[in-house]
């Protein structure tokens, strides 16, 4: 026979799924049932039951073994029903998981009218408007409603995926045509530069090199100049 991985999260329920596979196996004896539970522990969960797997006890080995763990791996009723009330949330679990999940937390100890509150509060509020007329409603069929409900509001996400893809290449391409564009204008270096060279070009020397160099001491002259004119009039 083989043995699921232990769950510490749910002893009780593997040990209900074992005790199945005891049945259907025609497996009675304690030892064997003792042994079966003891070997499928990983060292992390053995070590919290070490005392009964290093000294077990002569009688009952199994039921010993099995109440010990369901004892120090569950969490108490109050600490269930607390992490009901503040902790709890629906996550991407469908509403009828979540209600699933809540009724275990629960047990017997919270009634179903304070466990429908709690588990209608804390879904959407489009869900909830909905299931607002539903109070006289099985909850086990308001949770399969639910469901439905949002299914139909959250549609798969291909395409806002694909609007999403467009957007991008629409973005890639206008900083494409915006880097050419600017690839084509002259810098403001390049500016300048033009504008130097165009007035040095257009730029008109009105006085020689001897009157620039000397001003009036200059002793020659070379036209054209302004100041061999100026000194013909004098």
């Amino acid at each position: 026979m083989r043995v699921p991985p232990f769950w510490p999260n749910d002893p009780e329920l593997w040990f209900a799924q074992i005790e199945n596979q005891f049945q259907l196996s025609g497996i009675t004896t304690d030892g064997t049932k003792y042994s079966y539970v003891a070997g499928s522990l990983e060292a992390r969960f053995a070590s919290e039951v070490r005392d009964i797997l290093t000294a077990p006890p002569t009688e009952n080995k199994y039921e010993t073994i099995k109440t010990e763990l369901i004892r120090r791996l569950s969490i108490t009723q109050e600490q269930k029903t607390k992490q009901l009330l503040e902790l709890e949330e629906l996550g991407d679990r469908k509403p009828s998981q979540f209600l699933r999940h809540l009724q275990q937390l629960a047990g017997a100890a919270v009634p179903e009218t304070l466990l429908r509150s709690i588990w209608s509060n804390r879904l959407p509020t489009n869900v909830r408007a909905i299931l607002a007329t539903q109070a006289d409603t099985n909850l086990t069929k308001v949770a399969d409603l639910a469901d439905a409900i949002m299914s139909t509001t959250n549609p798969p996400l291909g395409p806002a995926v694909n609007t999403l893809d467009d957007i991008i290449k629409n973005l890639v391409d206008q900083v494409a045509q915006l880097k050419s564009e600017l690839r084509g204008r002259p810098t403001n270096r390049e500016k300048g530069k033009t504008r130097t060279r165009s007035s040095s070009r257009n730029k008109t020397y009105d006085t020689c090199w001897y009157h620039y160099k000397f001003g009036d001491n200059a002793r020659k002259c070379r036209p054209p100049c302004n100041k061999a004119n100026n000194q013909g009039n004098e």
